[in-house]
């Protein structure tokens, strides 16, 4: 029953990108008091995960009991960690096959993280950019954050084609705190370049994340006739065979996706792919896992 609640196509039909974000979280924590795999309680957002070094007379006991898991009791006000999402807005990912397109899927991700943060008091920004910084919430935990961060992933439409290297240049120079840096995009680009330019902000010691948002028709593509596609982002066209779709386009999609998936591991990023009819809270679930050290 829950996981037709956090089906993509369901949460398109919620008036309200805080309703949806509420929604995906609500699940997703509800997810989590069933699962052997955390140990979190009903105090899910008073808590954070052990990492050596804290203090050990901060450790909930009682939950250790419970969970054989370390936790530390959360105090009102305390920011554990920061928090940045850089939103990929390019033509390309107005692009979808169903309920749910790209961006759409992405938004949905983008507030629900915005509102995981906000949930456990952690400092939230935003850098929306397609071959540009079209919009910049700088992360903070100050009053009516969580509305202007879910205001500017609403109002963000589709623009131009992709370019990385603005949106990074403007992380670089603008944020100082390290943290967590979130990356949602359909990475239409070169592996090779999409790591060179996102693998410098792991040398400031942030945890970087990379969240693939893709079609379920662009990585596996199902139709019995010729079709022409237009590049959403120069509008060049190609005509294309089932039997093209069936045979080189997936070993071209699939080799894609691998490398990009090696080379990020190889540079120290965690990468997800995120097809856009999957449930949000699995998105969720494997962020969780990388802001807990690692699954």
């Amino acid at each position: 029953m829950l996981q037709r609640f956090l089906d993509p196509a369901t949460l398109a039909s919620i008036s309200g990108l805080d309703l949806v974000a509420k929604t995906v979280v609500d699940g997703f924590i509800a997810g989590l008091h069933r699962s052997p795999d955390y140990g979190f309680s009903q105090e899910f957002a008073e808590y954070r995960a052990y990492t050596p070094g804290d203090d050990l007379r901060r450790v909930d006991w009682n939950v250790f009991a419970r969970s054989e898991r370390l936790y530390l009791k959360r105090y009102r006000g305390e920011t554990n960690t920061q928090l940045l999402i850089l939103l990929d807005t390019s033509a390309s990912m107005a692009f979808g096959s169903h309920a749910v397109n790209k961006l759409d899927y992405a938004r949905f991700l983008a507030a629900s993280l915005s509102y995981l943060a906000h949930a456990q008091r952690d400092a939230a920004g935003l850098i929306v950019f397609d071959e540009d910084v079209q919009n910049y919430v700088a992360p903070s935990t100050r009053q009516g954050q969580l509305f202007r961060l879910l205001h500017a992933i609403e109002k963000a439409q589709p623009g131009t084609r992709t370019d990385f290297a603005k949106p990074f240049v403007h992380f670089l120079d603008f944020t100082r705190r390290r943290g967590l840096v979130v990356v949602i995009s359909d990475y239409y680009e070169r592996p090779d370049a999409i790591v060179k330019t996102v693998e410098p902000l792991r040398f400031r010691g942030n945890e970087v994340i990379l969240f693939h948002v893709l079609d379920p028709q662009e990585i596996a593509p199902k139709f019995s006739e010729p079709v022409l596609l237009t590049d959403m982002e120069t509008s060049g066209t190609l005509e294309v065979s089932p039997e093209y779709a069936r045979g080189e386009y997936r070993n071209r999609i699939d080799s894609h996706i691998q490398a990009l998936r090696d080379q990020a591991k190889g540079a120290g990023l965690d990468y997800f792919l995120m097809d856009t009819a999957r449930p949000l809270d699995e998105g969720l679930r494997e962020y969780l896992g990388v802001r807990q050290g690692r699954m």
